[in-house]
């Protein structure tokens, strides 16, 4: 592997001059670059399905359906044709429904209640007072692992990593000697790499298990996915990062890039410092933690006693309950009520105004959420009402029995084709809209469930964040790091997190196989390994 040379600018975007690593990242750029905007994408795509339905239709491609008989949605012939949009119904169809495909996505509710939640936490400061206690808090020696833990658990906030922990880091390493790149680098991987793991639930949750479920309904239309169905993999995940990421930060790359020198800094450094926690926002995150503490308790009274009220009033189980039902109404609750407490006591939020005004301010952030959804929702209900997504999944199933990839192996090639898919459409809800109708319904097929596919998608959408120039935060991480070794280019920054992506790769794709094949853990509360219809 070769890296840019520091002695020439040319080099640094001359590919002849650096080796076959350098070209190929000049191409998974050059290759980004050429792809449209995602919102073009899905609205290209949706084109395609009609045009291409219509060619279907008139070929009279169908399959089989793999449906068991009397279930729902199976045609009393059992045969599953492709169904055109290029026709007079099909452009009813469109007419008809393009506002409630849109409104009845999943995802969009699930999220933007989440988001609301969350940025009340975000906007009174107690997130970032969290984030910063947490980190600052650490001994020299224990500093590396805490700086990836809190990228890993500063997802549930979405870029508040990036902007907040990510500079933060680099000028703590800093500050302790080390190389600020190194703290930069530990972060990075944290916040991105480490992206889908998580010891809480947080917005990403209810958005993938929303595509999910509407993937999986294209086999079975009665299929429920909720957002708590990878949290076991995701929580235990948390972990496996940390010490995964520390060890690549104090052995591959921290050694590499060796002692820092001062001269390489394009700006004048100085003596940096990161602001400390005041004793008004310690007082605000103990109390912020008693009223999450409370929450919690209350919560466990409608679910852990026989007669909770939350408990499925027909069983008497949790399974199917409106407790896991409602986990992004709990969201909403456990990040707002405490973020208002915490915010009342540090003086950051004053009166119901504040908490509006915070809400306000996240929801005008999601205008392009919102447009890349509608364009999403209307790929995937012309998918599905195609029959195009079900026919492709029941052909992907024999063609991987017939050569004999119907084993748990089949998830070590998914997860590198989610890998590598990333690198040029970096958007995990764009990302997982393409991928789920194909691939969901296509494992269900061969025996697994859709909590699984799903896990085993998060970790490879994750992995390569930190090595393709299209994610969107990508830009901003280059600055910061220019901040400390000017003249530093792409190259370099992805060769630096390359080591990152390679280990996070082997070492979460192995613990998958050992929670989910070995000791036969489920991925999430009430998640089913194996694929069953649904009653």
């Amino acid at each position: 592997m070769t890296t840019e040379s520091s002695t020439t600018k040319k080099n640094q975007h001359n590919p002849e001059q650096q080796g076959w690593f350098a070209k190929f990242l000049a191409t998974v750029e050059w290759l980004g670059n050429l792809l449209p905007h995602p919102i073009t994408l899905f609205a290209l795509f949706c084109v395609f399905i009609v045009l291409f339905s219509g060619l279907a239709d008139l070929l009279g491609m169908s399959v089989e359906d793999p449906r068991p008989v009397g279930a729902k949605g199976r045609e009393a012939d059992g045969i599953i044709e492709v169904v055109s949009l290029f026709s007079s119904e099909g452009l009813r169809w469109i007419v008809a429904n393009l506002v409630t495909n849109f409104t009845g996505f999943t995802p969009l509710g699930t999220v933007l209640v989440a988001l609301l939640g969350v940025s009340v936490a975000e906007h009174s400061g107690m997130l970032s007072a969290a984030m910063r206690s947490l980190v600052m808090g650490a001994s020299k020696r224990m500093v590396t692992v805490m700086v990836v833990f809190a990228g890993v658990v500063s997802n549930t906030a979405s870029e508040l990593g990036y902007v907040v922990l990510i500079p933060m880091a680099a000028m703590i390493f800093h500050s302790l000697g080390r190389h600020p790149l190194a703290g930069l680098a530990a972060a990075f991987a944290g916040v991105s790499a480490g992206y889908s793991a998580n010891l809480l639930i947080g917005t990403v949750d209810p958005l993938l298990s929303g595509i999910t479920q509407e993937a999986a309904q294209m086999l079975d239309p009665g299929y429920l996915v909720g957002a708590e169905v990878n949290w076991y993999f995701m929580m235990v995940s948390t972990f496996l990062i940390a010490v995964m990421g520390t060890f690549v930060t104090e052995k591959i790359v921290e050694p590499r890039l060796g002692p820092y020198n001062e001269n390489e800094a394009s700006v004048e450094l100085g003596e940096q410092k990161v602001a400390d926690v005041t004793d008004q926002e310690r007082r605000g995150l103990r109390m912020a933690g008693l009223t999450f503490l409370i929450i919690c308790g209350i919560l466990a009274l409608t679910i852990v006693p026989e007669w909770g009220i939350l408990r499925n009033q027909e069983t008497g189980l949790v399974k199917n309950s409106p407790f896991l039902k409602g986990i992004v109404a709990y969201i909403f609750i456990t990040f707002a009520i405490p973020g208002f407490v915490y915010g009342k006591v540090a003086g950051t939020m004053k009166n119901d105004r504040d908490v509006i005004d915070a809400m306000s301010k996240s929801m005008g952030t999601m205008g392009m959420y919102i447009v890349l959804v509608f364009f999403a929702a209307q790929f995937v209900a012309f998918f599905k009402w195609t029959n195009l997504g079900t026919v492709m999944a029941v052909k992907g199933a024999v063609l991987l029995q017939t050569i004999g990839l119907d084993g748990p192996i089949i998830f070590v090639f998914f997860i590198m084709i989610c890998g590598m898919v990333n690198l040029s459409l970096g958007s995990a809800s764009a990302q997982w809209a393409v991928t789920a109708p194909i691939f969901v319904p296509m494992l269900m097929l061969i025996g697994y469930a859709p909590e699984t596919i799903q896990a085993a998608y998060r970790i490879g959408d994750s992995v390569t964040n930190v090595i393709t120039p299209m994610m969107s935060y990508f830009g901003l991480i280059l600055a910061v790091a220019a901040k400390y070794k000017k003249d530093l280019g792409i190259g370099t920054l992805i060769a630096t997190m390359l080591p990152y992506s390679m280990v996070f790769f082997v070492g979460w794709t192995l613990l998958f196989y050992i929670w989910v094949f070995l000791i036969g853990m489920p991925v999430g509360p009430g998640a089913a390994t194996y694929y069953s219809p649904s009653p």
